[in-house]
């Protein structure tokens, strides 16, 4: 198939990349004089291409630091290794994009849909994906530290051996996702939800995550030790073996949750709610553990220290 753009200098003449985009858009009209872009290797930077349509485009290892692409059409276009460190790619389309070894941080994606893509070994450090689709997403070996993902979607997706240490998380929506061995150290994520995902051997010690959603999660092996989960929502989850040594867990909600093996040492659990003496029998605490009654553990059953305090009766 014949292609335009991949021969040339280093930096495009705006004339040369303008008649590339015309000939490209005649390509994907399957008009017989079009040509499909090959901007491969090529630097872009500071180039204004708000709203471009780029689809199925071959932009490998091309630079485009601080470039506008706002609004731009990149759906299916190989992105391998590109550089687009500090661009602006808000409310762009890069649905089913190959993303993998490519350079994004602190770039503005606010809005921008990523279904589908795949990120393999891709630097999103600091990158602003507010309200972002990340649907059905497959990405490993990422860096996602200290970006912005407040209100994301990304139900569906798999991240495996990823970061998002320090990264804003507040109401993201992680619905039926498969996360492994990932870290969201220090993150802050107030109202997150990982309803009905396998979450597993992941590490979110220090994170602030009042209010957050594991509804029917599997966070087996996860560490949340040092986490502020208060009012946060486990009902059903999977436990085994979870550390929660020196989490906050007041007025959270445990029905139905497998706590075999799992660690409350240190936890503070006043107030909890749906927490039965079977469960707490299976899962550790020790004289730290503050139990949902307000006393100190360990639990030993027929205290009823399972049973929080009813409203307006005094501590012991």
């Amino acid at each position: 198939m014949e292609v335009i753009g991949q021969a040339g200098p280093p930096a495009l003449q705006n004339r040369h990349l303008r008649r590339i985009l015309e000939q490209h858009a005649a390509w994907l009209a399957d008009n017989a004089v079009g040509l499909r872009a090959n901007l491969s290797g090529q630097t872009l930077n500071d180039v204004q291409l708000a709203g471009a349509n780029l689809t199925d485009a071959v932009l490998a290892s091309t630079t485009w630091i601080e470039a506008d692409l706002t609004e731009a059409v990149l759906i299916r276009t190989d992105l391998k290794r590109a550089d687009f460190r500090s661009a602006v790619l808000s409310r762009a389309d890069l649905s089913g994009a190959h993303l993998d070894e490519t350079k994004m941080p602190r770039a503005w994606m606010t809005g921008a849909n990523l279904t589908e893509a795949t990120l393999h070994q891709s630097n999103l450090k600091g990158a602003n994906l507010n309200e972002a689709r990340l649907l059905e997403v497959n990405a490993a070996d990422c860096d996602f530290s200290e970006s912005k993902l407040h209100g994301a979607s990304a139900h569906q997706s798999r991240f495996f051996q990823c970061q998002f240490n320090e990264a804003l998380l507040e109401n993201a929506l992680f619905y039926h996702v498969r996360i492994e061995f990932t870290t969201f150290l220090g993150a802050s994520a107030a109202g997150v939800s990982f309803v009905s995902g396998v979450v597993r051997d992941c590490r979110f010690d220090r994170a602030e995550m009042p209010g957050a959603k594991f509804y029917r999660a599997d966070l087996e092996r996860s560490s949340l030790c040092n986490v502020r989960l208060p009012d946060s929502d486990f009902r059903e989850a999977n436990l085994t073996s979870a550390e929660l040594c020196g989490t906050d867990l007041t007025g959270c909600r445990f029905g139905g949750a497998r706590m075999q093996g799992a660690d409350f040492r240190r936890a503070n659990l006043k107030g909890a709610r749906e927490l039965t003496a079977d469960q707490l029998m299976r899962a550790r605490t020790d004289q730290s553990t503050i139990l949902p009654n307000g006393s100190f553990g360990p639990y030993s059953r027929r205290s009823r220290a399972e049973r929080p305090l009813s409203p307006g009766r005094a501590d012991d």
